[in-house]
């Protein structure tokens, strides 16, 4: 099942900075919450227990990935692309112009995915991630 993540839901926030250590803080997500007005979190639920998730930025006419995971056990199962496709399904219904991210250029199982779903590289950003290149992705929807 895919949820949005209420913002005052403080135990699916903890369960993100728990479930998946290397991406969160509790801090982060609970100021990003409080101070970022176009910040949204969208998880999959297993269980009544989080997966996966895509966090993200609704800004006026667009959508822009910030974020997106899906805990190691469960890759494969479509559930990265269930979060996804709902991802395009909500934003096509606002009406949103394109929805854009940046992925490593060595994830190739994450490109592939966007491929899959009508994603095109845009650019590359040089050394975006440290010492790998960033690839700026985008799906037009109008």
């Amino acid at each position: 099942m895919i949820i949005d993540l209420a913002k005052n839901n403080l135990n699916q926030i903890l369960e993100l900075e728990e479930k998946f250590p290397n991406v969160f803080l509790k801090s982060d997500i609970i100021n990003d919450f409080q101070n970022n007005p176009y910040t949204k979190y969208m998880v999959y639920l297993i269980d009544k227990k989080i997966v996966g998730f895509i966090n993200y930025h609704d800004i006026y006419d667009r959508v822009e990935i910030i974020n997106f995971n899906v805990l190691e056990f469960f890759q494969n199962q479509h559930i990265g692309s269930s979060l996804l496709l709902n991802l395009i399904t909500i934003s096509k219904e606002k009406l949103k112009k394109n929805i854009t991210l940046e992925v490593r250029k060595d994830n190739e199982k994450a490109i592939y995915l966007y491929k899959k779903f009508g994603f095109r590289e845009i650019s590359i950003r040089k050394n975006y991630y440290n010492d790998v290149d960033g690839i700026l992705m985008e799906k037009e929807l109008m």
